[in-house]
């Protein structure tokens, strides 16, 4: 896969690519090898033989109805990233924003986001439109994810039986986040201050963002927030709720909207330590919140590896299976593109 034409920097060198490609993979490994080797650890200080048991308790039928909420959740976040792309008045079909959206995944564990950024490589080719010209519309994902996991958060405080009154604080985040994103006076306003703060460190990044405010003018309508609103709640219920399946399955059943609100707090708390695909902070948050709440070392540990299994890393595998497509298709497109 090349990168040279990623949206990274315009000094970057033919012979600083392989040392980037270098950095981009050790990373995740890494930290995928240190989560494993936690987890591991976890259930041999608390019983190997009941993690397995565990384990050796989830039927296959089971695993395909995991997998089978997991594609839920990436199908209305999928439909919904083409309803954007469409709103932007991108020139692209239902196939294409599908295949972007998929293939993007495969880059859910490096850093930076690169997933984003090898969607909006794509769109470049396919279309013709700039980088900052469809900047917009991976903000407006993001966002619409903060407020439809803010959403969830909110009810699952309400609703469980014990409060989690952690997860307050990032409740406020997400939502504050999700509004700034959404807002193009807000945005612009970050974009006019981080100008006036750091002419000399970072000017252009200031000055893509007020250029990008100016774009999710095309995202406002009741209507649109309505309906994209409710597919990402959609989705990323169905992920709590494959959650909440899976503890019951597991021999341990803590209430659904619990369940629900401890999966979208490890989710957030993951992607709030900066790590790839939130890995190790997910993980953690996940194990913690489940024992807290009385749940057996030898439960937490297997759920938590099941769940991350079923959402994080089959979302990998699809991004895998779908990239080489995105790829050839975007080349194809950008000769069509480029020879008339």
């Amino acid at each position: 896969m090349a990168l040279n034409d990623m949206p990274t920097s315009p000094r970057v060198t033919s012979a600083a690519t392989p040392s980037r490609r270098w950095r981009d993979l050790a990373l995740p490994l890494g930290l995928s090898v240190l989560v494993a080797v936690g987890l591991v650890g976890l259930a041999m200080a608390t019983g190997w033989e009941e993690t397995i048991t565990a384990l050796q308790a989830l039927h296959w039928r089971e695993i395909t109805i995991l997998l089978v909420l997991s594609l839920l959740n990436y199908a209305c976040r999928g439909v919904r990233w083409h309803i954007f792309a469409i709103r932007l008045g991108l020139k692209t079909d239902l196939t294409q924003n599908m295949r972007h959206f998929l293939g993007g995944f495969a880059m859910s564990v490096t850093p930076g986001r690169v997933g984003e950024l090898v969607r909006m490589r794509w769109l470049r080719r396919e279309t013709g439109w700039s980088f900052e010209r469809t900047a917009p519309l991976v903000l407006v994902d993001r966002a619409a994810d903060l407020a439809a996991m803010a959403i969830l958060l909110a009810m699952a405080l309400a609703l469980s039986t014990t409060g989690m009154t952690g997860g307050i604080p990032v409740v406020i985040f997400a939502i504050g986040a999700a509004i700034i994103a959404t807002r193009p006076k807000l945005l612009r306003l970050v974009g006019d201050v981080g100008h006036i703060l750091s002419r000399r460190s970072f000017p252009r990044l200031f000055v893509r963002i007020r250029r990008a405010a100016e774009s999710l003018r095309a995202f406002s309508g009741l209507r649109l927030l309505l309906a994209t609103g409710a597919l990402g709640l959609i989705g990323w219920m169905a992920e709590g709720y494959a959650f909440h399946l899976l503890l019951g399955w597991l021999g341990t059943d803590i209430g659904l909207w619990k369940a629900v609100g401890i999966f979208i707090f490890a989710t957030l708390a993951g992607g709030l330590t900066g790590a790839p695909g939130g890995l190790g902070g997910a993980e953690a948050a996940m194990v913690a919140l489940l024992v807290l709440d009385g749940v057996p070392l030898e439960i937490a540990v297997p759920a938590t590896l099941v769940i991350r299994v079923t959402t994080l890393w089959f979302a990998i595998f699809i991004g895998f299976l779908i990239f080489p497509m995105a790829e050839r298709a975007s080349k194809r497109a950008d000769y069509a593109l480029e020879n008339g």
